[in-house]
């Protein structure tokens, strides 16, 4: 295994040996993200018991059985359910807490375990878990800070969108649309690739005393953009593929659920870890190629003219 890590990887590479690591480790990988998030997942359930959430199938009213299923997510998606249903509003907060907060200390102790393996050391998942812990408040502000540019970027292009569409929208309105949507892929792909660049600064807070890691990261990604952008696109479809095929025959047989929910969380873990795991491979392998840059460029200046 070690010999996969020592060089760099193409773009068909990096998928295999990510595959392979979550095959493989499979049972490590999946606890890291049971123990922090499956208690989290286990409260939600019970609140949505308490609250009435039926456990085996939970439907709406309609006249078929299809309207019924809509209805039974319609219903619990709703302004007015939001206030009528305390408990799942709950049970979404807690989730949400629970992800912004541990979900990055889950991510950290996965890069650990996948460095143990390219080490060929031992570990244990507890160990690592603790070691990622040890790192809690850098991981939390770095990711805060992460989690504030992405917002921002994201609603500065959705503003400027807007005004230029309604300024257009004066002079030819089918122009003015047509521009918007341009202007806005545009953007888009801009806040794309902006934030692939800063994406890695995870993996530098994990093994490096400094945070938040952004500039790093900046140096890690130099002239790898472009192959990371077709990377996540990638995992992107896989991951949205697993999802979908599980979710949709579960939420036409069950309905918004207990189960349901259940189910769609342990499908979320299982997906959450295929990509932290491709995570860890492609900061590695970005790692051995700037290393390799950084000794290059020591050699030429020895070797240079004095």
């Amino acid at each position: 295994m070690k010999e996969k890590f020592s060089k760099p990887k193409g773009f068909g590479e990096i998928l295999d040996h990510t595959f392979r690591l979550a095959k493989n480790r499979f049972s490590d990988f999946f606890m890291v993200l049971l123990i922090l998030m499956g208690p989290i997942y286990l409260l939600q359930a019970l609140i949505q018991l308490t609250m009435g959430t039926n456990f085996l199938r939970e439907v709406g009213s309609g006249d078929n059985w299809f309207d019924q299923v809509l209805t039974s997510f319609d219903q619990g998606s709703s302004p007015e359910s939001i206030g009528a249903d305390p408990g799942s509003t709950l049970g979404l907060i807690l989730t949400g807490l629970a992800t912004i907060i541990l979900l990055p200390v889950a991510q950290v102790a996965i890069l650990y375990i996948v460095n143990h393996i390219r080490k060929n050391e031992e570990y244990t998942v507890g160990a690592v878990i603790k070691q990622a812990f040890s790192r809690f408040w850098p991981i939390f502000g770095s990711s805060l800070l992460m989690a504030l540019i992405t917002i921002g970027m994201f609603v500065g292009p959705l503003i400027i969108v807007f005004m230029v569409g309604f300024a257009g929208s004066f002079v030819n309105p089918i122009i003015g649309i047509l521009f918007g949507i341009l202007l806005f892929l545009g953007l888009a792909l801009v806040v794309a690739l902006l934030l692939i660049r800063w994406s890695f600064y995870l993996g530098v807070v994990a093994f490096g005393k400094e945070a938040p890691g952004l500039s790093k990261s900046w140096k890690l990604t130099r002239h790898r953009t472009w192959i990371l952008f077709g990377i996540y696109i990638i995992f992107t479809l896989i991951v949205g593929a697993i999802s979908t095929a599980v979710e949709v025959p579960v939420m036409l047989l069950l309905g918004n659920s207990v189960l349901y929910t259940i189910i769609i969380n342990v499908v979320s873990l299982f997906t959450t870890m295929i990509i932290s795991v491709g995570y860890a491979v492609v900061y590695f392998d970005l790692k051995i190629r700037v290393d390799a840059d950084d000794l290059k460029e020591l050699i030429e200046d020895y070797n240079g003219p004095r």
